[in-house]
């Protein structure tokens, strides 16, 4: 298989596509805005140019990567002739769901799909379609070119070929996979969010400041990054659904959401992608300060 199409051309998206390409996989990138889609290729063509620059890849992988690369607003055109649909579309039941089913009426009944959801249910998921003995977890790590996990899931009907094939692809893209059942926030956000969610309570309740929290992670637990500006990274939107996901899945006050998380993210402080979170940011995400309302 050498031949693929990524639906969604948000950070993830294009992340998994530029990996693929960089593997030498043709890939259909897929997005209902074709703006979207232009700024994104525009972020890919700069993420290939300082990879080389730095000598992380060829010349002739950086050429191939942006000829094998194809932009479509049309889903039906963009599905023909290839095995594996990869999913990463906002981190919204009902959106996947609504997409799963127009694409299964459209592919080939071989074609396999998976999902880049970071804590929805992939059984749940692949009940909406023809084929879950087809369909996947592919949960990729972000900055996915250069993050080497990818967190296979497999449903409930999943298929061992399946689960094989996706393994060897996985480690044919240079990624390292583990495997996991099919549970709430799998294992990397079940254990990573309540963390980051705890962060939130220390600094909701005056424990501590936001650079103190952030600190003491990375200095003294040797976190590369401190859950807060980690928070920001990953978007405060998605830290919240990946909560409510824990949240009603386990039915536990534990993963109760933060109330100060709440009031962020219905103001729109989503973190990197808003420029404003815990902290504020310039045009790279390590340009940051504490947010004024934390001062």
């Amino acid at each position: 298989m050498r031949k693929i199409s990524v639906i969604g051309s948000g950070t993830m998206g294009i992340g998994i596509a530029q990996t693929f390409l960089m593997n030498n996989f043709k890939v259909n990138l897929i997005d209902i805005s074709k703006k979207s889609l232009e700024q994104s290729f525009k972020r890919m063509e700069l993420s290939l140019e300082k990879m080389l620059v730095k000598k992380n890849i060829t010349k002739k992988i950086y050429d191939n990567s942006l000829r094998n690369i194809s932009l479509s607003t049309d889903l039906e055109s963009s599905l023909n002739g290839i095995e594996l649909v990869v999913e990463a579309i906002p981190e919204n039941f009902n959106l996947k769901c609504k997409l799963f089913k127009e694409i299964d009426s459209i592919c080939d009944s071989d074609v396999i799909f998976a999902s880049n959801t970071s804590s929805i249910s992939i059984t749940k998921l692949a009940a909406f379609t023809s084929r879950p003995d087809k369909f996947i977890g592919m949960h990729f790590m972000n900055p996915v070119p250069l993050m080497k996990l990818v967190e296979i899931i497999k449903g409930f009907h999943t298929s061992k070929k399946v689960v094989d094939f996706i393994f060897s692809l996985s480690k044919g893209i240079h990624k390292f996979p583990v495997l996991v059942n099919d549970y709430p926030g799998f294992i990397s956000n079940r254990i990573l969010l309540p963390m980051i969610n705890e962060a939130i309570y220390a600094l909701y309740e005056k424990v501590a400041g936001v650079e103190e929290i952030d600190k003491v992670m990375i200095l003294g637990m040797s976190h590369p990054m401190g859950p807060l500006h980690l928070a920001d990274f990953i978007g405060l939107d998605t830290c919240l659904s990946i909560l409510e996901v824990l949240y009603q899945g386990f039915n536990n006050q534990k993963y109760a959401p933060c109330p100060l998380l709440v009031n962020m993210v219905n103001a729109g402080n989503l973190g990197v992608k808003t420029g404003e979170g815990f902290y504020l940011y310039g045009k790279n995400y390590n340009d940051k300060f504490v947010s004024n309302q934390f001062k």
